[in-house]
């Protein structure tokens, strides 16, 4: 059994409301990292409904909004709350070398995972260059 410690557990409760992810977006962790040519990126979001996930991309600009909330029973009394609930947003500018028209998401485990390739106009090219004696030749660039 647990025994409650905490005097102020209502008090803090009804900060939270008015000053936690209640009435503003919480940030949530993130991990980015580069295979080659794609790009992921991991949100962290455990106990998120994931019917709740909106994910958007405007001008290079990536946002994650997820809600998770407390599904308490009117005869149930809570000993301890300290899981943050309410909304969760998370801003990342994307640079022009990532297509995002190929972005994958999923979200499996809490965790919202996106593959975004790189794109074809960021990868190194050969670029034919004509001269007067040869005709033309390659260089890379």
């Amino acid at each position: 059994m647990l025994l409650r410690t905490d005097p102020f557990r209502d008090l803090d409760r009804v900060f939270e409301q008015f000053t936690g992810t209640s009435s503003r977006p919480a940030v949530m962790h993130v991990d980015a990292e580069r295979d080659g040519d794609t790009f992921y990126v991991y949100f962290d979001l455990p106990g998120v409904d994931p019917d709740s996930i909106d994910l958007t991309i405007e001008r290079n600009v990536l946002q994650v909004r997820a809600t998770r909330q407390r599904y308490t029973k009117d005869e149930v009394e809570t000993v301890i709350s300290e899981r943050p609930m309410g909304v969760f947003s998370r801003q990342l500018f994307l640079g022009d070398t990532l297509d995002t028209e190929h972005l994958e998401a999923t979200y499996d485990n809490g965790v919202l995972a996106l593959r975004i390739p790189i794109s074809a106009k960021a990868k190194p090219r050969k670029i034919a260059i004509g001269s007067g004696d040869s005709g033309p030749r390659q260089i890379s660039a």
